[in-house]
């Protein structure tokens, strides 16, 4: 493992992709970067760049006017990457998805919302909002999911 692997392996840089909602996901992301909380000792930093980052976060229903912007930012963060849904909204639509009432709006596919139906999520954190100790254990099982995607990159280049 060369040193800069190493380096990325211990500081993963993440970008926050807000899709629309009430912000209260996102409220909760700016407490776990407090010091309170202390995201950054993980390693974590926020980037607004994708192309430098190894997690995205998404937050919110993904509405259809916000769907091609999600998928560009999906294509900029380079491999490996790891996406992160945050909040009921991003997991499945939230409020703005009720039982029974067609949502012309938010992106879906076979009557089912969510950032997943856009882009490929690996983890999901559930609540409306959540806490910020479940974003931040969310962030360990990224960061687990991300060192083994990077092992699996590196097996696959040797070969």
């Amino acid at each position: 493992m060369g040193l800069i692997n190493w380096a990325r392996k211990k500081s993963p840089w993440i970008t926050h992709a807000h899709c629309g909602g009430c912000n209260g996901c996102d409220i909760e992301i700016a407490a776990a970067l407090t010091p309170r909380f202390d995201i950054e000792r993980l390693g974590c930093l926020l980037k607004n760049n994708p192309r430098y980052s190894d997690v995205l976060i998404i937050t919110g229903p993904v509405p259809k006017h916000t769907e091609p912007m999600l998928l560009r930012i999906y294509q900029q963060t380079p491999d490996p990457k790891i996406v992160m849904a945050i909040g009921e909204c991003a997991i499945a639509g939230g409020i703005y998805v009720e039982e029974g009432y067609d949502n012309y709006s938010i992106a879906r596919t076979d009557n089912a919302w969510g950032a997943d139906k856009v882009v490929p999520v690996d983890v999901y954190v559930p609540g409306c909002p959540p806490k910020p100790e479940a974003i931040i254990y969310g962030l360990s099982i990224a960061l687990k999911k991300l060192a083994e995607k990077k092992l699996k990159a590196e097996a696959a280049n040797t070969r």
